[in-house]
């Protein structure tokens, strides 16, 4: 019963040596060889190959004010489209509510109607976010519930974070970890990126764009003193524009925003020979754009970007092909950092950089020579005991115990894992597992000869008996190794992913491999003792 299969035979080692074969390119880096980087190799975390850390903050004050402005654009339009029109002035923001005032008291009901659906949720939930009432019979207030502003801050939350992950994986960068810390919070970690100032500046900047026509009527004084015309409003120039330290008043409304842009590449003006970025909107955005160039041939807008104006061009001609190009003080890299920041979408809410740091490679360097010395003393030690306590079959736990290595570093090398520092104890844990199991097995057999029984059958009833506790023993592990990585995050997930998959490859080299080099053996040879 011990017999394997010659089809079986081809298939393990078929798929030992595969597994191996995905290990050495790991193994080939690590002693300096230069494979390239499209080599499948072992990504290492943060504390071994050095990088970036920042943690970032969100001002929940920020996500109220955005929330705050986005409804008075939206309460404005509702009253605007109506038929008729609903005529409303003295509009405030003031005290974190929007308070505007109905020309007409008759207009009231009319009003809360088209109003009232764009209180509840808006992801359709029945939750109320805003509150209406209606004060001295023709003005209407809009409150923020605090539920409503619990939901806007945790969405812009998920949605920073989905932007943050984009604009860092335009680096090139393998494996980055992006956790949220509390409500505001997000920990950013770039293995291999030790310019932590490059990383700020990509993830400084909400990149929130917008094309708004300039006033004409605004007068310049008026402007530079900060007054705006009624549905205006007033913006600076970038610093580093050639107008810095002047202003721009534009009209609030009518404008086209960045968010329907479909893509970004940064690029070079023929004909000015100067930085420059283009830019394509999706077909509502490019129908929207057309509309605004063609009705104001001749009329100046301005390209705004986290509020502050980087040119203010004029409508040439009508801009049809949904494409539009913003010029300015643009260096290379800025242009193509501009246009990465655009192609993954603005954030919700602008990131403050409290805390930075940068882990030296150095380092890692050290803690991996440090486990590999670890590891290699302790595997020496075991494999001594091993031959000198079951002979033969201790060398075939011995490399059975090596092959597990090099299929756990192949599988991780397959599956684009991040081997961590704490990865490191999970390989030395998972070896330890494995020789547990050959142990578990060897002692076994070993008391099946004691009670009599003959090679085959203490063999076969050996493993028989040894692989029902090996299972239950690494199940459990499997288990607890499992909710490690759906809970964990960071170092905690590098090592429960070493850990599930070693305990894998552990149970395989030790039941399986072992159980084919001693049946081969037994069929071989047909000893009538063992030296165990």
């Amino acid at each position: 019963m011990l017999d394997t299969p010659l089809w079986k035979k081809i298939s393990l080692w078929g798929l030992t040596i595969a597994l191996i074969a995905a290990a050495l390119p790991s193994l080939l880096m690590s002693s300096g060889v230069d494979l390239g980087e499209d080599a499948p190799t072992v990504n290492l975390g943060l504390d071994l190959a050095g990088g970036s850390h920042l943690l970032l903050e969100a001002d929940p004050d920020d996500v109220a004010t955005k929330r705050l402005e986005n409804m008075e654009e939206s309460v404005e339009a509702a009253l605007r489209g109506a038929t008729p029109a609903i005529k409303f002035g003295d509009t405030s923001r003031a005290d974190g509510q929007l308070s505007l005032l109905l020309d007409s008291a008759s207009d009231i009901d009319r009003a809360r109607g088209l109003l009232e659906p764009l209180m509840m949720g808006r992801d359709g939930s029945l939750q109320q976010e805003w509150d209406l009432e209606v004060v001295d019979t023709q003005r209407l207030v809009l409150v923020p519930t605090e539920s409503g502003l619990n939901v806007a801050v945790n969405n812009a939350m998920e949605s920073v974070i989905e932007v943050v992950r984009r604009r860092i994986d335009e680096l090139g960068t393998r494996e980055p970890t992006i956790v949220r810390q509390g409500d505001t919070r997000i920990v950013v970690q770039v293995p291999g990126l030790e310019d932590p100032q490059a990383l700020k500046e990509l993830l400084g900047k909400t990149a929130e764009l917008e094309f708004k026509l300039v006033d004409q009527q605004a007068l310049p004084s008026n402007t530079e003193a900060g007054i705006a015309n009624p549905g205006s409003q007033i913006f600076p120039y970038a610093a580093d524009s050639n107008f810095a330290g002047q202003f721009e008043a534009v009209k609030r409304l009518g404008g086209v925003r960045g968010d329907s842009l479909t893509g970004a590449q940064a690029g070079v003006d023929p004909q000015t020979n100067q930085s420059v970025v283009n830019i394509q909107f999706d077909q509502q955005g490019g129908q929207k754009f057309a509309k605004l160039s063609t009705e104001n041939v001749g009329q100046r807008f301005a390209i705004i970007l986290d509020g502050e104006v980087i040119s203010a061009p004029s409508f040439r001609e009508p801009i049809l092909g949904g494409a539009a190009q913003i010029s300015g003080s643009f260096t290379p890299d800025s242009a193509n950092q501009l246009a990465i920041q655009l192609r993954s979408g603005a954030l919700e809410v602008p990131l403050t950089v409290i805390e930075e740091r940068t882990v030296s490679a150095e380092l890692g360097e050290q803690s991996i020579r440090s486990g590999l010395i670890a590891m290699l003393v302790g595997s020496l030690a075991v494999i001594a005991l091993m031959i000198a306590s079951y002979g033969r079959f201790g060398i075939y736990a011995t490399i059975a115990l090596v092959i597990n290595v090099l299929i756990l570093l192949g599988l991780m090398a397959i599956g684009n894992f991040t081997l961590t520092l704490p990865g490191i104890a999970g390989f030395v844990l998972t070896v330890g597992a494995a020789v547990d199991a050959n142990v578990l097995i060897n002692e076994r057999i070993r008391e099946e000869r004691k009670r009599g029984r003959k090679v085959i059958t203490a063999v076969e009833n050996g493993y028989k008996e040894a692989s029902r506790a090996i299972y239950d023993a690494n199940i459990t592990n499997f288990i607890a190794g499992a909710l490690l990585f759906w809970f964990g995050s960071g170092p905690i997930r590098g090592f429960a992913v070493v850990l599930v998959i070693g305990l894998i490859t552990s149970v395989f080299t030790a039941l399986t491999l072992t159980r084919m080099w001693v049946s081969g053996y037994l069929s071989a040879n047909r000893p009538k003792d063992i030296n165990i």
